[in-house]
């Protein structure tokens, strides 16, 4: 295995792990019980949450977090096109999202759990490395953004959807 793959596949668990938890969510969770004023409301949370990352995105590129990050990792730098690509295709699936879950969409859901997740990660992860770094690490400045972002995100998908008990319960 090259030191670039293996670099990507060991730097991006992180992300691996979030998604699988956003799987779990997703499938623990009952289906989306929410009228259209919810869902609206929900898919706006989505937008800005997407933008949030957009703009955490902008930031980690032109700071070259794709190369300081691996590093603090002992791994290798990823390729500026890999970390383009990867960001691009997921800020594309969470737009998609945003509109899919208008439509109740599970899969929707899922991705957007993802994004919250993340979001809420970022938020956290970013301030320990400018701790660790001591000094600023890509990211920071908008991580309290998108940190925030996923929490409302986090608590807005919440409220669509309940979890088997709860329906039960009610």
């Amino acid at each position: 295995m090259s030191e670039e793959l293996r670099s990507i596949l060991l730097g991006t668990t992180g992300l691996g792990v979030a998604a699988a938890a956003a799987m779990l969510i997703t499938v623990s969770r009952g289906p989306i019980e929410a009228g259209r004023p919810a869902l609206r409301a929900a898919a706006h949370f989505a937008v800005v949450a997407t933008v949030a990352q957009l703009l955490h995105f902008a930031e980690e590129l032109i700071a070259g977090f794709h190369q300081r990050f691996p590093e603090q990792l002992g791994l290798a730098a990823w390729p500026r096109s890999f970390f383009i690509s990867f960001n691009l295709f997921w800020l594309g699936a969470w737009a998609l999202s945003s509109w899919g879950l208008l439509a109740s969409r599970r899969l929707a859901v899922a991705a957007l759990w993802f994004l919250g997740i993340a979001g809420l990660a970022n938020g956290v992860v970013h301030p320990l490395l400018s701790i660790r770094v001591g000094g600023y690490f890509p990211g920071l400045i908008t991580s309290p953004f998108i940190g925030l972002a996923g929490v409302l995100l986090i608590r807005r998908l919440s409220s669509i959807s309940r979890r088997p008990a709860e329906t039960r319960a009610s």
